[in-house]
């Protein structure tokens, strides 16, 4: 059970700061102005949802993809090592906020024309939670978690969708007192919080890198 425990907390260590609820709880707010508690509720309880179906999707389907397109475990190290960074990058020094994105642009001009529109897919599951670099790292871990020995065969059976549901009840958490945590950390505080994050990433995606240069060099000696 420890052994669970332990490779749950890595995984959020590892997808929280690629998540950031809190910067999903900014657009949130920004785009359900209009909606009555109950529409609020239902679409934090749907974003959340589609939040899970996601990973769930990338965590087993990601394999069948690489397969299928010939992309080798190096080359998604470090494909998703420069989304990762490229993502830190934007948290560190971002240009527009949350509600500026395309995504959230488009979701807001729909609800200025019918207020009951869904936003719970997009933008707040996708891009804004499991958006690209979520998505990248779920499958780089996929296909190279099942080479360790660090954990027994069933943590690695059961820890990823416990992962993945802990992601989605924080997320629906953040979302369902969107309104409380605002006014506890404020737009300062995701501000500092989100530039925190994004340098965790960028450190992230650099060692993305590494690590994948570092397979090439050891699987392919001779073609460096």
């Amino acid at each position: 059970m420890l052994e669970l425990v332990k490779a749950v907390g890595i995984g959020l260590v590892v997808l929280l700061p690629l998540a950031n609820p809190l910067t999903t709880v900014a657009l949130f707010l920004g785009l359900s102005g209009n909606m009555n508690t109950q529409e609020r509720h239902r679409q934090s309880r749907q974003a959340s949802i589609n939040v899970f179906i996601i990973m769930m999707v990338a965590w087993y389907a990601g394999q069948v993809v690489m397969n299928t397109f010939g992309i080798s475990i190096p080359g998604l190290r470090i494909a998703g090592g420069l989304i990762v960074a490229f993502i830190g990058f934007r948290m560190l020094f971002p240009k527009e906020k949350p509600h500026e994105i395309p995504e959230a642009k488009s979701k807001s001009e729909e609800l200025a024309r019918d207020s009951g529109a869904n936003i719970a897919f997009v933008p707040l599951a996708m891009p804004s939670t499991a958006g690209p670099g979520t998505i990248a790292m779920i499958i780089s871990t996929a296909s190279t978690v099942h080479h360790t020995t660090e954990f027994p065969h069933w943590v690695l059976v059961v820890g990823p969708p416990v992962t993945f549901l802990c992601v989605s009840l924080i997320l629906w958490g953040c979302l369902r007192g969107s309104g409380a945590v605002m006014r506890i950390v404020g737009k300062g505080g995701i501000d500092a919080i989100s530039r925190v994050m994004g340098f965790l990433l960028v450190c992230m995606g650099v060692q993305f890198v590494i690590n994948g240069v570092l397979d090439i060099i050891q699987h392919y000696p001779g073609h460096v």
